[in-house]
């Protein structure tokens, strides 16, 4: 897609003196299609870079030397901490705490007012 805009704002950038002036603003938007692609080139790459290194570090076991810690799921862990379903599973609640009710649990109904 980025070599599409290469090719399209090298045809108009040619022919610009030909073009009518209420259409000039297409070498603008090839210039900026160019620019957004190349962006994308850029930040895709580095957004999954950054993901696998979160990813890695996740897996890694947490080294734990003998102190309480507080986990994730509220609970302490270490050598004198609690123990259980809850805090060992692993299990993180991705809950925001709001109470806000989504359109999605409330069938036919809109949340808009």
């Amino acid at each position: 897609m980025t070599v599409g805009w290469a090719i399209a704002l090298a045809v108009v950038v040619t022919i610009r003196h030909s073009l009518p002036a209420d259409v000039r603003w297409w070498v603008w938007t090839c210039a900026f299609g160019l620019g957004m692609g190349l962006f994308g080139l850029w930040y895709v790459p580095f957004l999954k870079r950054h993901r696998a290194r979160l990813a890695a570090r996740r897996a890694q076991p947490d080294e734990v030397s003998g102190s309480d810690e507080v986990s994730d799921s509220g609970g302490i862990s270490g050598s004198g901490g609690v123990s259980g379903p809850a805090v060992d599973s692993g299990y993180v609640s991705r809950d925001s705490g709001s109470n806000a009710v989504s359109s999605t649990e409330t069938p036919g109904r809109s949340t808009k007012s």
